[in-house]
């Protein structure tokens, strides 16, 4: 995948999304979303706070197979 595609909903960019205005979101979490198309484009579109929320979520996860089953449960 090459950069910078638009997500049509949002109108952001996946860079920009994956650099958001956030310095404190896990890696595991950003590289879960790369990977995982369906899931930035719906993270993309959620409201900043939903956003926060899911972050913090991701925060929780200890392991690679923890964030990946997070991320994919959380945008089915």
């Amino acid at each position: 995948m090459l950069f910078p595609y638009f997500l049509s909903d949002s109108g952001h960019t996946i860079s920009e999304v994956m650099t958001m205005r956030n310095e404190d979101i896990p890696i595991g979490f950003t590289m879960e979303l790369a990977q995982h198309e369906n899931a930035l484009s719906a993270f993309s579109s959620l409201t900043s706070d939903q956003q926060r929320q899911v972050i913090d979520g991701a925060k929780q996860m200890k392991t690679r197979q923890e964030m990946r089953n997070y991320v994919e449960n959380q945008f089915k």
